[in-house]
């Protein structure tokens, strides 16, 4: 796949034609996308578990959180993996396993960071989430033609200065549309 067609470090906006249970009016950073395949994690779907719940099942220390952060939901990312953890992040920080989208956003999945979150001693701004979302080989460049996908680029002001509520329309006011106007039909010449 040529890195231009990569959807790569953008958003994944759902259209409102989008039904699914699981993707209905979501939005995701997509994490990795090429010819064998592409990932991603749904960033506007909090669970009812807590920051602070999470850590402590995790056995990690919590005590330095702060009130805001130690009542974060924890997000869920998507269907696959639930179980597997991710931290979306503004500062590298220098963590085992990190992956760059930009000069300012990571990912990281190794625990290191949240034992530094738990301390009081992580990123300043960051989002805890639980599963991914994950394509096959073709499979969302075919889900894109049945118009059920738009792509934009990554809006750091959506990831972490908006409700989750407010993240999918914002997402698609970043594409100039308004969203209640979009057609759930693709037309084909």
């Amino acid at each position: 796949m040529r890195e231009e067609a990569s959807l790569k470090h953008q958003f994944l906006i759902a259209m409102p034609s989008l039904q699914d249970e699981h993707f209905r009016q979501s939005v995701s950073l997509m994490c990795e996308h090429g010819d064998e395949g592409a990932i991603g994690l749904v960033i506007n779907k909090p669970t009812e578990l807590k920051l602070s719940e999470m850590l402590e099942q995790l056995g990690l220390e919590h005590e330095a959180l702060d009130a805001q952060a130690a009542e974060a939901s924890v997000f869920w990312g998507g269907p696959v993996q639930p179980e597997r953890g991710f931290v979306v992040h503004r500062g590298p920080g220098g963590w085992e396993s990190t992956l760059a989208l930009s000069d300012d956003l990571y990912i990281t999945t190794s625990n290191d960071v949240l034992r530094a979150i738990g301390r009081g001693e992580g990123p300043r701004e960051f989002m805890v989430m639980l599963g991914y979302a994950g394509w096959d080989a073709g499979q969302l460049e075919s889900e894109i033609l049945h118009n059920a996908w738009l792509n934009a680029q990554i809006s750091e002001q959506i990831l972490f200065e908006l409700p989750a509520r407010d993240r999918w329309q914002a997402a698609t006011r970043l594409l100039g549309v308004d969203v209640t106007q979009l057609a759930g039909d693709a037309g084909h010449a």
